[in-house]
This record gives structure tokens, C-alpha cells and sequence, in this order.
């Protein structure tokens, strides 16, 4: 004789284990990729500012202060023209 209660019981155990596989367990990788993605932007945004200082000081040490502070000015606004530039792809024309 067939056991429907068992069957039943597995069946759903079984749709209740897939359904568990495709929602939750990818919705907790993907937090844990989260704040693994906040700690890595924060270190680096912390890396930047620890180079920019180093950078700004060695300059100084260089060439004097008011020509770090030109010297580095002069490289973000390089970089600010070329990201402004980069920030709308070019419209080709064709005839």
C-alpha cells in the first residue's frame, strides 16, 4: 500500500528546500557581498586620502608649499577634465 502521508510530507520538505536555495541563500550572499563591497570602498576612499596627504607632503618638502598645493591642484583638475570629458560617449555622424 502506498504511503501518501510520507510522500506528501517529503514533497514538500523538498519544495520548501528549493524554494529556500533560489530566495534566501542568494539574498544572504548578496548581503554579505554588500558589506564586504562597504568595507572595500571605505579602506580604499581611506587609501586615497592617506595619498593625497603623503603626496602634498613630500611636495612641500620638495618644492615648497604654495607649489605642492598648485602642483596637485593642477593634477585633479587634469583628472576632473578628463572624467568630465569621458562622462557623455561622443555622437558619430554618419552620412
Amino acid at each position: 500500500m502506498n504511503d501518501y502521508p510520507t510522500q506528501i510530507a517529503d514533497f514538500l520538505e523538498e519544495t520548501a528546500t528549493k524554494i529556500r536555495s533560489l530566495t534566501v541563500d542568494r539574498l544572504a550572499e548578496a548581503a554579505k557581498w554588500t558589506g564586504v563591497g562597504i568595507v572595500a570602498v571605505a579602506l580604499g576612499l581611506v587609501l586615497c586620502i592617506f595619498l593625497v596627504v603623503g603626496l602634498v607632503r613630500l611636495l612641500a618638502g620638495l618644492v615648497g608649499m604654495q607649489w605642492a598645493y598648485t602642483i596637485i591642484g593642477g593634477l585633479f583638475v587634469i583628472a576632473g577634465m578628463f572624467v568630465w570629458r569621458m562622462r557623455i560617449p561622443r555622437k558619430t555622424t554618419e552620412n
